[in-house]
């Protein structure tokens, strides 16, 4: 069986100030590059039967540049969408709604086409992805790459272990980052995390 690899995409000016990013589709800062690049010795060697990532820029040039063959985009791999809460950090949340979580509190409705989404609709998500790489993980042909968002991959994480989406919370994801996930005894397991060269 193949392993599942998370690579988070790297910094961007939002990621570094801590502002909320969904759909925002802002580019690699000069590190969120350098971070990109020195994950291509993590990821070398490795056979891919299937490379994901999300479509907006950030995971698509983190993936070009760690060196990921023809990662296909996938709009499931796409940011837990935040709502009005998006360009917002959890700072400037807190002083209108002091205690917020994202995990059990949700987000407001944004602007037309951004409603906000559930820790249970990002998981319905995760899910749709983790049954589209089923086969390929099975058969052995190689390992699966995933390119996309911390808190998406978060929520994934935790639905291939067999938790709620909200357990998501439990995982910690640093920008520029490769995680993998294995299986012991034919379990899924966490392997390795937020792993930098």
């Amino acid at each position: 069986m193949g392993d599942l690899l998370l690579v988070r995409h790297g910094e961007t000016e939002w990621s570094r100030s801590g502002q909320h990013t969904s759909w925002t589709d802002l580019p690699l800062t000069e590190h969120g590059e350098e971070q990109a690049k020195s994950l291509a010795p993590l990821l070398t060697g490795r056979t891919y039967a299937r490379a994901l990532a999300s479509p907006l820029s950030r995971a698509l040039r983190t993936a070009e540049l760690a060196g990921i063959p023809a990662a296909v985009p996938e709009p499931d791999l796409h940011e837990w969408d935040y709502g009005g809460y998006e360009g917002i950090t959890t700072a400037e949340i807190h002083r209108t709604r002091p205690g917020w979580d994202l995990w059990t509190d949700g987000v407001p409705p944004g602007p037309q086409g951004h409603p906000g989404e559930s820790p249970e609709r990002v998981g319905a998500r995760a899910d749709r992805v983790l049954a589209g790489v089923a086969a390929a993980l099975d058969e052995d042909a190689g390992d699966v790459v995933l390119v996309a968002h911390a808190h998406f991959l978060r929520v994934l994480t935790a639905r291939r272990l067999g938790l709620p989406p909200a357990e998501g919370r439990l995982f910690q994801l640093a920008t520029g980052t490769v995680s993998r996930l294995s299986t012991e005894h034919g379990r899924p397991v966490i392997a390795e995390w937020n792993v930098r060269p």
